[in-house]
């Protein structure tokens, strides 16, 4: 078998995508199992030699999961201890009086955007979800109104702010600096995620009638109220803040360590050791044993037992997203991705475009933003290196990450999450969240090309 011609390669690609995208919607195969079947087909159609496609799948699985894998679980491990303290509930009341009732709407969006930063879009929604839930029945508001700002904080700091996991893979791709895409995700991100939540929620909660009663805010809500009885006092509000968004304070430290010791000097090499995102997680999940744990009267064992519960339900996500980067090194390997950057290059595509346009097509294709991300910067860093259009790698990382986040529907896990969590049916999910998706995309594209004119 002689390798496939350019042309021939792009549309192997393309039935590829298409597969993917019917397996997982249509005939709901287990994403995990689609991926690596279609990888491997893919290969064999590209005319990759047999013994090379199963290790090119590994190498690009493996380099996804080396650095994902750790920052899921060390994320996932510091949410944990953040719900079982009490300190999300904190973070409700906190916000309640601060803010008002009238204005409860921004206060989620900004405790999604804190809260987020950690952890995965998904277990970032299982955490904050109570306290919508709650707010929601101490406000008597629509639980869409509560919801949807969260939910747009959630996923704006997913696709575009460090020390996000998904971001940090797109940073490390590109070669982008963590303290300036922290700047810049910031300046897009946050008038993106107020048009996308509060704004947008402030419209469609009118049109939209959620069901009088929600089977799944019952039960946390009751357990609330249950648990109100048996309260031990919850953790104060400042030392909930400063343990989650240690890690984010460590990377800042971490990216500015060239301005505080001389490149190469030990104090500095310690800095950019201790901002090291596996590091800096590590640091504040053990930082959460003392404030989250030890300090609210849990035991060893317990905690040990929430360190262990927590990593279940993330198992699933691993693999999908490191089933993602496989694909995307059986794209990179069999030629795919040269073929895509010929054809960019020669459509003189700006990059920031061309990333945000790959991104959004796999995020289309597969449902998930992370590996979206992931497989959009295996295919376009090599052109932004090439560097035919000069472009800041920083605003390269949100623009992919504004692709990443486009039009989520039934493929995507979060879609259903919020469709069942919000009582809402597959109409309603589409017209709230999918719609929701599509504004922050498509403005995080705006703005990143606002930004590359004025920088």
């Amino acid at each position: 078998m002689g390798s496939a011609h350019g042309g021939l390669l792009l549309l192997y690609a393309l039935i590829a995508i298409a597969a993917l995208i019917l397996l997982i919607a249509r005939y709901k195969v287990y994403p995990f199992l689609v991926l690596i079947v279609v990888s491997l087909l893919l290969g064999l159609a590209a005319g990759m030699p047999a013994g090379q496609i199963v290790k090119s799948f590994e190498a690009g699985n493996g380099g996804t999961l080396g650095h994902i894998a750790v920052v899921v679980g060390l994320g996932t491990m510091l949410g944990k201890m953040m719900a079982e303290s009490g300190g999300a509930e904190q973070i409700a009341t906190t916000l309640i009086r601060w803010f008002g009732e009238k204005h409860i709407h921004w206060a989620m969006m900004f405790v999604a955007i804190i809260v987020g930063l950690p952890v995965f879009f998904e277990v970032g929604f299982v955490l904050l979800i109570p306290i919508a839930f709650n707010v929601a029945k101490r406000t008597g508001k629509s639980l869409l109104l509560i919801g949807l700002p969260m939910v747009a904080g959630l996923s704006v700091v997913h696709g575009l702010i460090p020390p996000h996991p998904a971001a940090m893979l797109a940073v490390q791709a590109y070669g982008a600096d963590i303290g300036k895409t922290i700047a810049y995700g910031l300046i897009v991100g946050i008038p993106t995620a107020i048009v996308a939540g509060p704004l947008f929620a402030l419209l469609v909660h009118r049109q939209v009638k959620l069901p009088e009663n929600n089977p799944l805010a019952a039960q946390f809500v009751e357990s609330a109220e249950h648990a109100a009885a048996h309260r031990r006092e919850l953790p104060g509000f400042g030392i909930t803040l400063f343990t989650i968004l240690l890690p984010v304070i460590l990377m800042l430290v971490g990216s500015w360590a060239d301005l505080v010791f001389a490149p190469k000097s030990v104090p500095n090499d310690l800095l950019r050791f201790v901002g090291n995102s596996d590091v800096a997680l590590l640091i504040a999940v053990l930082v959460s044993f003392w404030t989250f744990g030890a300090q609210r009267g849990f035991t060893r064992e317990q905690i040990q037992k929430f360190c262990g519960d927590c990593l279940a339900p993330i198992a699933g996500i691993t693999l999908i997203v490191g089933a993602g980067g496989g694909f995307g090194g059986v794209l990179r390997d069999s030629g795919v991705s040269q073929q895509i950057v010929a054809v960019a290059t020669q459509s003189h595509l700006s990059p920031l475009l061309f990333g945000w346009f790959v991104a959004a097509l796999i995020r289309l294709a597969t449902g998930s933003a992370t590996v979206a991300m992931t497989t959009a910067c295996g295919i376009v860093a090599p052109i932004a290196k090439a560097g035919a259009i000069h472009v800041q790698p920083e605003l390269l990382v949100l623009a992919t990450g504004s692709g990443s986040l486009i039009f989520s529907h039934v493929n995507d896990g979060g879609f259903w999450l919020i469709k069942e969590y919000f009582g809402m049916t597959v109409g309603q999910t589409f017209k709230t969240w999918s719609l929701c998706e599509t504004i922050i995309s498509l403005l995080g594209l705006g703005l990143t090309f606002a930004l590359a004119a004025v920088f």
